[in-house]
């Protein structure tokens, strides 16, 4: 992500709105998140945003001639209900200075 982005809350506030549309308008009862699992930025976004690390698939898939393990990560319709009260308080406009940027991390907030 670039660094425009960072600490501005619009990623973070895109995820709260899909996980809520999908677990309280769709009934989903999971939302995944795979990546290669040599992608660590990707890893550490999962983690941040608290999906629940589940497992590597090794070899899953060949991308431009390459095996490559996909890390697989999720958030559970029970840990919505728990998450969702978190990201409401790191969303919260209280949470951000008069720039936009974050006072608290959303790791503080969980």
């Amino acid at each position: 992500m670039g660094a425009i982005y960072r600490s501005k809350g619009g990623a973070t506030e895109a995820l709260f709105l899909v996980s809520t549309y999908i677990f309280y308008e769709l009934g989903y009862r999971r939302f995944e998140w795979k990546c290669n699992n040599d992608n660590l930025p990707s890893k550490k976004a999962a983690i941040r945003f608290g999906f629940q690390h589940e497992g590597v698939f090794r070899q899953h898939l060949i991308v431009k001639g390459l095996n490559r393990d996909t890390a697989w990560f999720s958030i559970s319709d029970k840990d919505w209900q728990v998450l969702r009260a978190k990201y409401e308080t790191w969303l919260h406009p209280s949470n951000f200075d008069s720039d936009g940027n974050q006072e608290q991390r959303l790791r503080v907030c969980r």
